[in-house]
């Protein structure tokens, strides 16, 4: 087990996790590791809700605003990145805390996921691009389900490139991972926002009409037009993808917007399906603590008398 310590915030999409991370930095000296595969995206910030210029300044970010739109990032980058990180973190004196709600990338790092060593295989690839350009991510989906059905429930149903490597993965006879034991090997507090179901994706449908009201549209025209392919992972992305698909002509303005609701709802309760294999995970409920300020006192407590990490 490393002896590195290291906070975590996790909790599906809209429960307040970076104003939180931000206030519990504030108050232990900390800095704060982005664990969203999309923060790390220049210029893609109303999508993201991506914390502001004013809030990133008010304690060191990392793993934000790193890499320009048409860049690839994996699990695998993020893992080696973070890892990094919080080493030097804790060489500073100082308290790492990992914010986020990608859940395959906090489970990764937390429990040091050994990944596959299948290279890539050009000619497969090819083929299962073609087979999803014929008929969709959902045939990806079928095939790897019939491969490996516990792979084929994890994998976002529309990210094209995981699914692909997924199937080169199983097909080169390994599994996409292999895991640890199951538990943190940091010296690691994992605290969880959550919200009862409803009143999320109450909250996430207003998230989404504040996005489109302060820009989504032109944030996401401003990026096709500096040449970003819609086919790039970051527009493959909740948001990018249906507004890309809105200004192609392809939906209508009210469709757009219901789609976009419904895939970040979807996506909380895959979120919802990650956390559930991480018991280690101190949960709040925001609902009955809606005072951030109070939740971060608690965290303060619970860092000194349970995890001896302040």
């Amino acid at each position: 087990m490393r002896q590195e310590k290291l906070v975590v915030i996790l909790g599906p999409t809209a429960t307040g996790k970076s104003r939180t991370g931000i206030l519990l930095a504030q108050k232990t000296g900390g800095e704060i590791i982005s664990g969203d595969s999309m923060l790390v995206y220049r210029n893609m910030n109303i999508g993201t809700a991506k914390p502001t210029e004013a809030e990133l300044a008010l304690v060191p970010h990392h793993l934000v605003n790193i890499l320009p739109p048409e860049a690839e990032f994996s699990v695998v980058d993020f893992k080696a990145r973070a890892q990094q990180l919080i080493t030097e973190i804790n060489q500073r004196g100082r308290l790492p805390i990992l914010v986020g709600g990608t859940g395959l990338y906090i489970k990764a790092l937390l429990e040091d996921y050994a990944f596959s060593t299948v290279g890539e295989n050009a000619g497969l690839r090819r083929e299962l691009e073609q087979l999803a350009d014929r008929e969709g991510e959902a045939a990806l989906v079928q095939k790897l389900a019939a491969l490996d059905p516990q792979q084929a429930a994890q994998v976002n149903p529309h990210d094209r490139r995981r699914l692909i490597r997924a199937l080169e993965t199983v097909l080169g006879g390994e599994q996409v991972s292999r895991q640890a034991a199951g538990q943190p090997v940091y010296q690691a507090a994992v605290f969880g926002l959550t919200l009862e179901r409803s009143l999320l994706y109450a909250r996430i449908n207003q998230r989404v009409d504040a996005m489109l009201a302060a820009g989504l549209e032109q944030e996401t025209r401003q990026l096709l037009q500096a040449g970003l392919s819609p086919t790039a992972l970051s527009m493959r992305s909740i948001g990018y993808r249906q507004m890309a698909q809105y200004l192609a002509g392809e939906l209508e303005h009210d469709e757009m917007t219901a789609k976009i609701k419904q895939a970040t709802r979807n996506f909380a309760k895959r979120q919802f399906t990650w956390y559930k294999k991480m018991p280690y995970i101190h949960w709040f409920d925001v609902e009955k603590l809606p005072d951030q300020e109070q939740i971060v006192e608690i965290m303060c407590q619970l860092l000194v008398k349970n995890y001896n990490l302040l």
